[in-house]
């Protein structure tokens, strides 16, 4: 009983918090899909974060309790966002992208439904095959500190002991936290709950992926990118592995579909003036540094990118986006500072300067890069990086920039955190070829679900444009 209260007060809490930021009421099911990705995932956020200051409150005991104050806050602040008034009309919505007869587009559609159903049914053999997770990292590190949290009452903190560097005691706790607060209202461990959360943000990651582009790009284009992210195996692969890098893209993609609906209002509903999105954006992004160290280099990213491309924003993001990530900041400021044990990466700053100045390992980095977004994804036979390329060449070309599309922000905001990643390979205290080879696919991965977005966004058919949004459609 416990159980299913807090998974009811899970998905409402995401639910209600990303509908009393939502600036229009809609009801197509495009629109209902994409708001109900963000609330599962945004309700697994809520959960870790309700735990984790349960926990540092010392106040575990009351964590129901928590769970239904923190609904309750949110059920006053929607019914407060519906008291005001608010245009009943549908997200602006693209046409058809592409031109394909009935019969292609029904096998696309087919082809994208099969992949989904083997993807489920991959994730649910993997999950019962390997129940501790499907790697080190879900049972010595997301897993480990899980159960300390569970377990581990007054002495919780001694589950980020220096004792036991390899367990990696500085990372943030949003994916440990939630796991522990299932596990709560269980009463007792159960190896179901990280699987079920890993699949939440899996489908999910579809999910959004697919209902962004359905109302920015059009049906064709949705079922495109949801069939390349839903049969990249590496995806599904990680999906089920209890790791932390899928949550981390969910998170990722929600910031960059957010901040571009965002740019969408602004261009073709001015008078509505509201900055939800942005606000919702922000959470996102602190969410993903909640998540993972990489969600901080993310969040760095794409505030310098913004700065830089949307000179004439500056003032409405500052004041929208950066004061919905600072709660994420302070607790994961906390964390690192009063619980946590410093980050090895930075530990010998003595020898980061001749590592710097070492051509040797820029070399080395480049080639791994090159060679692992060739064979990322682990497709068989042709990459489908490759692929993707090819049909970017062949069938289609490239769109021109529309007002109001932030697409320059978003390409810079990946290159700047792909920069990133490059630059903790050059200062690494590990050894250099063993960090990227367990490491790099990671972080490609990270980024992938993003980039297809992106992606998707930026080809058009060469035979003519036909990006005319239609501020209130049908479903396609």
């Amino acid at each position: 009983m416990g159980l299913t209260l807090a998974l009811i007060s899970c998905f409402a809490s995401g639910y209600l918090m990303v509908v009393s930021g939502w600036p229009l009421r809609s009801s197509s099911s495009c629109d209902r899909l994409l708001r109900a990705s963000l609330s599962a995932g945004f309700g697994v956020g809520i959960s870790s974060v309700i735990f984790f200051l349960a926990l540092g409150l010392g106040l575990t005991h009351f964590l129901l309790a928590a769970d239904f104050l923190a609904l309750a806050g949110f059920i006053a602040a929607f019914r407060l966002r519906r008291a005001r008034p608010t245009p009943s009309v549908d997200l602006p919505r693209a046409e058809e992208s592409i031109d394909l007869p009935s019969w292609l587009r029904l096998i696309l559609t087919a082809s994208f439904w099969f992949a989904m159903a083997a993807a489920f049914y991959s994730q649910i053999l993997r999950s019962m095959v390997h129940r501790q997770g499907g790697g080190w990292d879900a049972f010595a590190i997301w897993n480990l500190h899980a159960r300390f949290l569970f377990r581990g009452g007054q002495r919780w903190r001694d589950g980020f002991s220096p004792l036991i560097p390899w367990s990696h005691p500085d990372y943030p706790l949003l994916i440990p936290s939630a796991i522990a607060h299932f596990w709560s209202a269980l009463g007792h461990e159960s190896t179901a709950v990280p699987s079920v959360i890993g699949g939440v943000f899996t489908f999910g990651t579809v999910g959004l992926l697919v209902s962004a582009l359905a109302i920015l790009r059009g049906r064709t284009f949705a079922m495109l990118g949801g069939l390349a992210l839903a049969s990249t195996p590496f995806f599904i692969e990680q999906g089920s592995a209890q790791y932390a890098d899928v949550p981390l893209s969910f998170f990722f993609l929600a910031v960059m579909v957010l901040v571009r609906l965002d740019g969408q209002y602004r261009a073709d509903q001015p008078p509505l003036g509201s900055s939800g999105l942005l606000v919702l954006a922000g959470i996102a992004a602190g969410f993903a540094v909640w998540t993972k160290n990489e969600g901080m280099l993310f969040l760095g990213a794409i505030v310098v990118a913004q700065l830089l491309v949307e000179a004439r924003q500056r003032t409405r993001f500052m004041s929208t986006f950066l004061p919905a990530v600072a709660p994420f900041l302070l607790i994961v400021g906390w964390f690192k500072h009063s619980v946590a044990f410093p980050n090895e990466l930075f530990s010998n700053q003595s020898r980061m300067l001749p590592k710097m100045l070492d051509p040797v390992r820029y070399g080395a980095i480049f080639r791994w890069l090159a060679k692992d977004f060739l064979r990322f994804g682990e497709w068989w036979p042709v990459p489908g990086t490759l692929l993707l390329i090819g049909i970017y060449f062949a069938l289609l070309g490239k769109s021109k920039s529309r007002t109001g599309y932030n697409m320059q922000a978003s390409v810079l905001t990946l290159a700047f955190t792909l920069a990133g990643y490059f630059a903790i390979y050059v200062i690494t205290p590990y050894d250099l070829y063993w960090h990227l080879r367990f490491s790099l696919n990671r972080l490609f991965l990270q980024l992938w679900p993003s980039a297809l977005f992106l992606f998707f966004l930026a080809v058009r058919q060469k035979t003519g444009e036909k990006r005319k949004m239609a501020p209130n459609s049908v479903d396609n």
